[in-house]
């Protein structure tokens, strides 16, 4: 179903106003487009990113969120939407093992574990750059884990990347596909990692090249919370786009009407619903014509003369509940400082920790990103915990019923990895919690065969599921990502463009159905780098100076390995 501009009579509603459904409002109001609604089951706008200023004073992001933008069209509006204010930090990332820190990226520092550790992981990358390792090479690899072992060695998955990568996805690497990193293979510099274990010298994966803006106030969520006036609130008198407090319950696919909780009902010939697409099939969507309807709702979607998918609701509602997906906990401990006018006792930016005497995969000193996130910069600073949970790997927090235990638990954590000293619990004035359900969409080994069958089923019925967990792609899922998702919708609706970020294209196969096809990203975390074919030009990373390596994409800052990467 191709709108356009002058088409108004579509009506567009969007579920979510989170940086997807913001991203889409956004350019329908820039495009003059004026029939669309934006609906939010919150009190606020962001989603994720939203933030959150507690009774002591600190505020707190859902999560480590930095602004790395691949896209001019995400930095305009960044540029619109916070002129000046905004901080420009330099990166310093340090993995925590064995009593020590290790600078980011961990496989060229590793002269800071014990000789024997040390050992083990220069031995077994020596072997798996040779292949010679447990398998042979990354292509060979049949999932995340086996890939791991044939990029990194026997050494290297043993102490960091099999450890710290179940703490992050809550799921065994076996469970995950390797696609989700891109085609790109991850070729270490053993020669450089030897370099630095003789000779003494480091590598830092920051520098003056590698920094993120921040918002001077409000956090992360200041910049998305400025969409809201931008497109505009409903004042009940049919001026402004978004209305809030408005959880929905239902959704006729048939008749395109949207039921909400307090019983009102909405209309749409266009819906772009971030909601998880599980939640979304599974418990929201309802067809009473089945698959009649599907094969009208085919015709009226345009999709090049094939029928829809006829499958029924029931069975891609069964598909999509094999979606896996971690929740989290982001524990907040807002503290004086140790001594008075001291502010924040290091300079570090965020920290990776894959031992087990810890419960958080990542800490971030988050008062080191703004002055205003305490409520004295001198006189207070704050530490950000990150916690993973699933049907697999259990937290005391029992999926968010016992937020209190995970704060202790991760007190104690802070404690065990030296960032809280002896007696410096007396100094915590503030304990604060979110528990997010739905926290990382996992790329597991079935995903993407099962995202080829539910996407365009829900598209052949003016269905648009996008976003974080409404497409469950997490290599584009970065909040910049997820932002460019709404965009570029809205102007494949509108203008006839191409998507580019999801990665997906769609053809008609032999038997008239729909069907998706995924192009790999060219480097791990990112679906922007599309070159010529891009509609949406990027921002290409500034040379590295001398000595430094450059910042990872979100993918490889997850993987905390940096980004050096070459075709193998």
């Amino acid at each position: 179903m191709a709108a356009s501009v002058r088409d108004s009579a579509q009506r567009i509603v969007i579920l979510g106003a989170g940086p997807t459904g913001l991203g889409a409002a956004y350019r329908l109001k820039e495009l003059g487009y004026s029939n669309f609604v934006v609906y939010d089951r919150h009190n606020y706008v962001g989603g994720l990113s939203h933030s959150f200023t507690d009774d002591q004073g600190f505020t707190w992001d859902i999560g480590g969120h930095v602004m790395f933008s691949h896209y001019t069209y995400y930095d305009k509006c960044f540029e619109t939407l916070m002129g000046s204010e905004y901080t420009l930090n330099n990166r310093e990332s340090w993995v925590r093992m064995f009593d020590t820190w290790v600078p980011y990226p961990f496989q060229n520092n590793v002269r800071y574990l014990p000789k024997q550790a040390a050992f083990e992981c220069i031995a077994g990358l020596v072997k798996a750059q040779n292949g010679k390792g447990t398998v042979a090479s990354p292509q060979q690899a049949t999932n995340f884990g086996e890939f791991i072992d044939a990029v990194f060695g026997e050494g290297i998955a043993k102490h960091f990347m099999r450890p710290y990568n179940y703490k992050v996805w809550a799921y065994p690497p076996e469970r995950m596909n390797k696609h989700w990193i891109g085609e790109r293979v991850a070729v270490i510099d053993v020669e450089r990692a030897l370099k630095n274990i003789i000779l003494g010298t480091d590598d830092f994966g920051w520098g003056p090249n590698n920094q993120f803006k921040f918002p001077l106030k409000g956090g992360t969520g200041e910049f998305y919370k400025r969409f809201g006036p931008a497109i505009g609130f409903d004042d009940g008198k049919g001026i402004g786009h978004i209305r809030l407090n408005k959880r929905v319950t239902k959704i006729d696919v048939d008749a395109k009407v949207i039921t909400f909780s307090d019983g009102t009902t909405d209309t749409y010939d266009i819906l772009l619903s971030t909601m998880p697409v599980d939640v979304l099939t599974g418990k929201i969507l309802s067809e009473q014509a089945g698959e009649q309807a599907g094969e009208q709702a085919g015709e009226q979607a345009g999709d090049r003369g094939a029928r829809a998918n006829d499958a029924s609701l029931a069975d891609i509602a069964n598909l999509a509940s094999g979606l896996l997906h971690s929740s989290g906990y982001m524990v907040g401990i807002g503290l004086k400082s140790r001594t008075p006018n001291a502010g924040s006792p290091d300079t570090k930016s965020w920290m990776y920790f894959p031992e087990d005497n810890c419960p958080f995969y990542r800490v971030t000193y988050l008062s080191n990103y703004s002055p205003f996130m305490t409520p004295d910069k001198h006189n207070y600073y704050s530490l950000l915990c990150e916690v993973s949970e699933s049907d697999v790997k259990h937290t005391p927090g029992e999926f968010g019923k016992n937020p209190d235990a995970v704060i202790d638990d991760c007190i104690r954590g802070l404690e065990n990895a030296g960032l809280l000293n002896p007696g410096e619990r007396a100094n915590i004035v503030s304990r604060w919690c979110y528990y997010a359900d739905y926290s990382y969409p996992t790329p597991s080994v079935e995903r993407d065969d099962i995202l080829t069958q539910v996407i365009p089923w829900l598209e052949a019925r003016g269905i648009y599921s996008r976003g974080r967990f409404g497409m469950w792609k997490y290599e584009v899922a970065n909040t910049d990502h997820s932002l460019m998702q709404g965009v570029e919708l809205i102007n494949r609706l509108l203008l006839g463009e191409p998507e580019t970020t999801i990665g997906m294209s769609y053809k008609v196969t032999e038997d008239g159905r729909n069907a998706a096809s995924h192009e790999r990203p060219a480097h791990a975390g990112s679906g922007e780098k599309r070159l010529a074919r891009q509609a949406t030009p990027t921002i290409e990373p500034k040379p590295a100076k001398v000595g430094d390596t450059g910042a990872g994409d979100i993918s490889e800052d997850e993987l905390a390995v940096g980004d050096q990467v070459g075709k193998r």
